[in-house]
């Protein structure tokens, strides 16, 4: 069995962290494959609505950081549990911030993988802690 597990490191370092020596929409394309769907609880994104995203989050989030805590591979599939953490200035999911306060919440993602890439991934993130922490008075 092939260790994938290398391709989904490489995304949560280079793709979802602030990463000033990657050119995040050349790296995505090479990682997601171009059918990519990310499907969420109530959404599915695109690979280019995916890195659109992702390069906006950049620019809100310049500390944005993804750092995995456990990463499981069964068959073509890669389960990530991670944390994410940064300090946004600007609007921040609804919620008005101004690069003072910083948030730390829990990721879980299912990525399968077919022929070196990324088709799909299924995720869920506590972005209500994110903003409970960063609305804390």
């Amino acid at each position: 069995m092939e260790n994938l597990k290398s391709i989904i490191a490489t995304f949560y370092s280079k793709c979802l962290t602030v990463n000033p020596e990657t050119d995040v929409a050349v790296l995505m394309s090479q990682i997601l494959d171009p059918g990519f769907q990310s499907k969420g609880s109530d959404e599915v994104k695109s690979r280019e609505h995916l890195i659109g995203q992702i390069q906006f989050f950049w620019n809100l989030v310049p500390d944005l950081k993804w750092e995995v805590q456990e990463m499981v591979q069964d068959g073509n599939k890669v389960v990530v549990r991670s944390l994410v953490s940064g300090t946004p200035n600007g609007n921040f999911m609804g919620t008005p911030t101004n690069g003072t306060r910083s948030f730390k919440t829990m990721t879980i993602d299912i990525h399968t993988i077919e022929n070196g890439q990324v088709v799909e991934v299924y995720h869920l993130e506590d972005w209500a802690t994110a903003i409970r922490q960063l609305s804390a008075s």
